[in-house]
This record gives C-alpha cells, sequence and structure tokens, in this order.
C-alpha cells in the first residue's frame, strides 16, 4: 500500500554524489556540464543551502509504481501507460533544469518554482489518473498515493555514503559491504566544469559518469565474489539441497538486437526505458510484443527450446565516437551516448537453492533484478556487482572497475529465486519473487525456483583518472536523471524455456547434475 509521508532519500554508496548536472540546451543536441563537490566537504547547512541555490545535481521523485502491488488485471495496461507518463515527465523537468544554469544561478528559488513546482503539479494529474485507472477497475487506490507527486532537487553538493552499509536486499546475504575499500577517488578535487567547455570523452553527453564513480580494482579487498543464493554464488554442497545448474547459451547480441523499450514495466510504450537493451535469447521482444509473440519468436539460444528472453542496459564507451542512436530517443536525446559495446562473453546459467529441490518456473514469469532507479530511489533493490577477470573475489557495488592490463570489466546479476507459487508478475514486478533468506530458504510459503545467474565480460580499455577527469569512461546506459552511476545496474528475464527443457533443467539441478 502506498506510505502517507514521503520518503526520504537514501543516500548511495559514494563518498560524494558527484553528480553530474546537465547544463545547457542548444544546437539541437543536448550540452551537458559536470557539478561535483569535494568529498570530504562537511555537510554543512551553508553549503546544503549554496547548493540548493545554485546547483541542483538531479531530480528525485517517490517511485509510484514500487507502491502499487496490488492493481487489478483489468487497470494494468492503463496504470503502466501512466507510470511510463511519470518517467517521461522527470525527464523533461531534468532536461529544463540542464537549460536553465544561469537562471537557477541567478534566482534560488527557480528550481522549486520554474521547475519541481509544474513537475509537481504534472504528477498530481498523472497519479490521479492512475488512482482512477484502478478504482474503475474494481481496485482500492492506495491511501495516500497523492503525496507522492512532490520532488526534490539533489544538491551537487550533498555528501553521500557516509557510513553506509552496502549490505543490500532485506533477507539476502549479499556480503557487498567492502570493509577496508577506499572508494574515495576524488576528495579535494573540484569538478566544477565551465559552462562552454568541451566535454570530449569525460562522461556521457556530460552528466556522469565522473572520476569518483571508478575504483581500481586492485586497491580493492577481497569480499568473496558475487553474491547469491548461498553467500558466495554458487550451488550448496553436501546432502541438503539442489546442487546442479543448467547452463544455456544465447550468444553476445551479435545480431545488435536493442531498443530503448521495457516489456515487462511499460508494455505499450515506446522508448519507455529511456536507454538501451542488448537483447539475446527471444527476439521478438519490443515494447508491443505479448506473450504469444514472444511464445512464437525466434531464438538466438543454441537450445531452441530456450526462448526465453534475456535483456540488460548496454554498456558504452566514452572514446569520442557515437553510435547509431546518436540522435535517438534511448540514445543521444535521452543523454547516452558513446558507442555501444558488445559482450564478449554472456553466461547465462541457472543454480539451485542451499536448502531444497527447485520447482520448475512457469511460462512467462518475469523478474527484473537491481534497480534502474536506484541512485534516487536508494539501495531498497539495488543488486550490482562488477569486477574485474582475475579479480572477481573483489566485488564493486557502487563503483565501475578500472581494471588493470590483460583484465577485462565483469557484470554480474544473480536473480531472486523464490517464487509465490501462483503469478509470473506483480504490479510493481516485484512482490511476486523474493531473494533467499540468509539461511537459504524461501520465506512466506514462496516455492524454491532455478536462480538465474547472468555474467557479461568486456573487453574495453580502462579508463585514465587525470587531474580529477576521467578520460574513456565507460558507463551502462540509464534515465538521464540517475546520471548513469553503476547502483543502477539491472537486468531483465522472461521465461519462455520449453515444457520439457524446463523439467529437464529442474531434474539436473535437483540431482546435482550440470547440464546444459
Amino acid at each position: 500500500m502506498g506510505r502517507n509521508t514521503r520518503k526520504r532519500r537514501t543516500p548511495l554508496a559514494t563518498k560524494a554524489i558527484a553528480a553530474s548536472a546537465a547544463l545547457a540546451l542548444g544546437g539541437g543536441g543536448l550540452i551537458w556540464a559536470n557539478f561535483y563537490a569535494s568529498a570530504h566537504e562537511e555537510n554543512s547547512a551553508q553549503s546544503q543551502t549554496k547548493a540548493a541555490g545554485a546547483q541542483i545535481a538531479t531530480i528525485d521523485c517517490p517511485d509510484v509504481g514500487q507502491q502499487l502491488t496490488d492493481v487489478p488485471d483489468g487497470a494494468r495496461s492503463g496504470v503502466d501507460q501512466e507510470l511510463a507518463k511519470l518517467d517521461q515527465q522527470v525527464t523533461e523537468a531534468y532536461k529544463r533544469l540542464a537549460d536553465t544554469r544561469r537562471d537557477q544561478a541567478a534566482d534560488p528559488g527557480y528550481v522549486d518554482n520554474a521547475i519541481l513546482a509544474p513537475l509537481k503539479s504534472k504528477r498530481t494529474a498523472t497519479i490521479d489518473r492512475i488512482g482512477i485507472n484502478i478504482n474503475r477497475a474494481g481496485g482500492k487506490a492506495p491511501q495516500g498515493i497523492d503525496q507522492l507527486a512532490g520532488c526534490e532537487g539533489v544538491p551537487a553538493d550533498t555528501n553521500a555514503g557516509e557510513g553506509q552499509d552496502q549490505n543490500q536486499g532485506d533477507g539476502q546475504d549479499q556480503g557487498q559491504n567492502n570493509d577496508g575499500q577506499d572508494q574515495n577517488q576524488g576528495d579535494g578535487q573540484d569538478q566544477g566544469q565551465d559552462q562552454g567547455q568541451d566535454q570530449g570523452n569525460g562522461g556521457q553527453a556530460g552528466n556522469g559518469p565522473v572520476a569518483a564513480d571508478f575504483q581500481d580494482i586492485t586497491q580493492v579487498q577481497p569480499n568473496g565474489g558475487p553474491k547469491g543464493v548461498n553467500g558466495n554464488g554458487l550451488p550448496a554442497n553436501g546432502d541438503s539441497g539442489s546442487t546442479g545448474t543448467f547452463t544455456t547459451s544465447c550468444g553476445t547480441n551479435e545480431n545488435e538486437n536493442r531498443n530503448s523499450d521495457n516489456v515487462i514495466v511499460a508494455p505499450g510504450v515506446s522508448n519507455g526505458a529511456q536507454h538501451q537493451h542488448d537483447y539475446v535469447g527471444n527476439q521478438a521482444n519490443n515494447a508491443f510484443a505479448s506473450d504469444e509473440d514472444l511464445a512464437n519468436g525466434d531464438t538466438t539460444c543454441q537450445n531452441q527450446g530456450d526462448k526465453s528472453t534475456y535483456f540488460w542496459p548496454v554498456l558504452r564507451i566514452q572514446d569520442g565516437s557515437q553510435d547509431i542512436d546518436a540522435n535517438q530517443p534511448g540514445g543521444g536525446q535521452d543523454g547516452n551516448v558513446g558507442k555501444i559495446v558488445e559482450p564478449s562473453e554472456a553466461q547465462l546459467k541457472f543454480v539451485g537453492n542451499k536448502t531444497s529441490d527447485v520447482v520448475a518456473m512457469p511460462k512467462a514469469l518475469r523478474i527484473i533484478t537491481g534497480d534502474a532507479k536506484s541512485f534516487v530511489n536508494g539501495l531498497g533493490n539495488a543488486n550490482t556487482n562488477w569486477s574485474c577477470t582475475g579479480f572477481e573475489d573483489r566485488q564493486l557495488t557502487d563503483k565501475y572497475p578500472i581494471c588493470p592490463e590483460g583484465s577485462s570489466v565483469v557484470r554480474t546479476s544473480f536473480f531472486q529465486s523464490c517464487w509465490d507459487g501462483q503469478n509470473t508478475d506483480s504490479a510493481n514486478h516485484r512482490t511476486h519473487v523474493d531473494f533467499v533468506q540468509e539461511d537459504g530458504s524461501c520465506a512466506n510459503g514462496f516455492k524454491a525456483i532455478p536462480q538465474l545467474q547472468v555474467r557479461l565480460v568486456y573487453d574495453i580499455q580502462a579508463p585514465q583518472i587525470q587531474n580529477g577527469q576521467v578520460q574513456n569512461a565507460f558507463a551502462v546506459d540509464s534515465f538521464p536523471d540517475q546520471l548513469h552511476k553503476p547502483i543502477t545496474d539491472h537486468n531483465d528475464f522472461i521465461n519462455f524455456f520449453d515444457e520439457n527443457v524446463m523439467n529437464q533443467m529442474v531434474q539436473c539441478i535437483n540431482s546435482g547434475q550440470d547440464c546444459q
């Protein structure tokens, strides 16, 4: 149900927000500049007031969709359309933030009066329509949903992450608190950019990433590797539980099948993600694909009984080159610039449960892991693992890794592996699945299902940090207001395994075999 008070923004695990604020719109394209606060600067009331008046880095709005846990089936299409409008409204406000820096500097109240107030009015009308959709379909809109309309400006000077526990996800042993790890790359560095400065290849259209978003992996203390079902992401050993694995090979998106839709979160909405996704497996995936379309789609998987769809935000390099979407929605128009890099490896593996056998996934089961909006939403749904080959016992959650020569960047996503036993999706796309508890079991009567683990490897040149600036940066695509932070990485899956192949997977995992 909805909350009656506005959530407090959860600070993320960057010593400072290292926020990059859009500066100007001109010449038919986006021109941006970074606003970055020194990480060691005290978060005093004086600095907060100064930042609020002149340097608002991005916009933080309550995530209405995550509060909608009970939406009647008959209302979901209309609600999804309205939720996509909320995302677009935030993007438009963020771009206006980019276009009015001089006005903001001259008037401390400009952001509140000219950007946030109109945004609240638009969001209020949209949220009202969401409530109407729900009520007309026989449901009941969450109490206090109208109070989610207001948004905040996030100051560039915000100190974030001081003393923060990075253990992500209630009940799951993520083990991602990198004790002893110095992740501060920007202390004492003034990252402010002159308005007319050419950003070159220093970040995604100038709104991220910045130097403080990167960490030398060799300086990270070993922390056990990517986390998942058994605390170390590997099948359980011993007599209990299900110890087998099932691997499916679906390529690395050699077909360059990409779009900026999201058929799970925003079905029927073109550019609903506002960032590009790589697709492997099912080739029929776009915003308008029905379950029937996906069931009848072609697949890149070697096992033609796997027509599941696997998709994730693309990774781009900032070496001065552009891709074919430089002037398109989901690309340059939404602040995603640079050359898209295809992974050199895309490993898709399903593993078992520490305490029990697993049951078959239902056809059309949808799972999202991670949160594309976690930079402003907080860590509640964040689920990131960044590392380098040869160093995968060292994982970063809120930094991109700088890998030594001969080592490649690795993104790993371990999915939720407990299912409510009834639903293939839920209104907020979260509550029908869950992570295991600390002991590996499923809570609340949920059933253990095979856990999908996606490991992506990228052969890219390591970024260089010079004088507080990042050269040859790389970053995942994101919503514009999320500033391309590594914590926003996420991964998506829709199950369309043939029933016989799914049963083979379950048998392999429960009998302790390694199959493919």
